[in-house]
């Protein structure tokens, strides 16, 4: 009798699980096997490709992601994706995207199993507050037209980048939750895919537009954006994503940010973002954290770098302490001015790795492939296989 009674359980148990998966693909919304078919990996590596180095990327970055995102598309001020620049050109990203210029990285992404993500971006406060302006409606506005997008190339995350660099009222904070929040809940009624969302570290110590504990309920992944504390517009030299130091020659350092962001945010659901490139600036002196010259600072690709340190005989190379990041300083003759540039290397992501191990965090993500030296990826093939 238990054997048989046993027996039905099962029998009816898989009916019921073959019955949901048959009426959920009907409906198109999300079912059982479809979340399996998009478990992640318990140590996640994202890897952000930018249409602008798809000329410069790898094709096949398997080795080291467990995601390939996609940058970007564009968000107009209604929510909708631009594909416009002016009405003779296509907007950059959705062109790379549309006119297959794209499809060799996703293609061979989804041949290894990596998962894919698609990036849609927004920058400049005015048409961020347009369009907060209506927030649920140009959610669904964004919904409309990326879900469609989203299931044609097999992207199963949105990756939502809106790079507000104002201190917010708590009005303007609540307009974007209820973004976040019609946004996600659209997904999963869609069951197109995941939310995870790009989060500068100030925010979690000044109250900027995207408030963490008042969208964490509605996203998968939150990406600090762990870099760029220095920029090219930096008055003086420094790390771009320093370790440490905070308390001592820092405003704000990298361990910092993460304690920051642990009181507000589950710990399974921080990425922590690293850079692949460096930034070089002139000066007029020769130590580190020296006064930059205006106007003078740009991206040092790893590749450049790299080659650099190569033939450089006269460079003065170091790695400061506190941020644990290696800097290069150099005497241009023909500019009669220093040159010194802040990296990481593959160092720096094995100190980040033990750092996200420590913290217990999700994962990394990479900022961005294609700026990256030969080595600095790596550690990272460790890091996926012991999942």
């Amino acid at each position: 009798m238990k054997k048989e009674m046993f027996t039905v359980i099962i029998g009816l148990f898989f009916g019921f699980f073959i019955g949901l998966n048959i009426v959920a693909e009907k409906s198109g919304k999300v079912n059982a096997l479809n979340i399996i078919n998009v478990k992640k990996s318990n140590n996640q590596v994202i890897g952000f490709l930018p249409f602008w180095l798809l000329d410069r990327a790898r094709v096949d970055y398997s080795s080291y992601l467990t995601t390939l995102t996609y940058f970007s598309l564009t968000l107009d001020v209604d929510g909708s994706i631009l594909k416009k620049s002016n009405p003779r050109e296509s907007e950059p990203g959705w062109y790379a995207l549309t006119s297959g210029k794209a499809d060799k990285f996703l293609g061979r992404a989804k041949e290894k199993d990596v998962r894919l993500s698609i990036a849609v971006f927004m920058a400049g406060e005015d048409g961020i507050e347009k369009l907060l302006e209506n927030p649920e409606e140009n959610a669904n506005n964004l919904l409309k037209d990326i879900a469609p997008i989203m299931k044609k190339y097999d992207f199963r995350d949105l990756n939502l980048d809106i790079e507000s660099v104002n201190e917010a009222s708590p009005a303007a904070q609540l307009r974007f939750i209820k973004f976040t929040k019609t946004l996600k809940t659209g997904l999963d009624e869609s069951g197109v895919g995941t939310l995870s969302i790009d989060i500068s570290p100030t925010a979690f110590i000044k109250p900027y537009l995207v408030d963490p504990a008042g969208v964490e309920p509605y996203i998968d992944e939150m990406i600090i954006m762990g870099y760029d504390y220095h920029w090219p517009g930096s008055s003086v030299t420094g790390p771009i994503a320093p370790l440490g130091g905070g308390d001592t020659i820092s405003e704000f350092d990298t361990i910092t940010a993460i304690t920051a962001a642990k009181k507000t945010i589950p710990s399974h659901k921080l990425i922590l973002g690293i850079p692949l490139y460096g930034y070089e600036w002139e000066t007029l002196d020769d130590f580190p954290r020296a006064a930059t010259i205006k106007s003078t600072g740009i991206v040092a690709s790893g590749e450049r770098i790299e080659e650099l340190l190569k033939k450089c005989d006269n460079c003065q190379i170091g790695l400061e302490k506190e941020s644990e990041e290696s800097y290069v300083i150099y005497f241009d003759e023909e500019s009669n001015t220093y040159h010194q540039i802040f990296y990481p290397n593959i160092l720096s992501t094995e100190k980040k790795i033990k750092l996200v191990k420590e913290g217990k965090l999700d994962g990394i993500a990479l900022w961005a492939l294609g700026y990256e030296d030969t080595t600095i990826l790596e550690p990272l093939r460790d890091y996926i296989l012991k999942n």
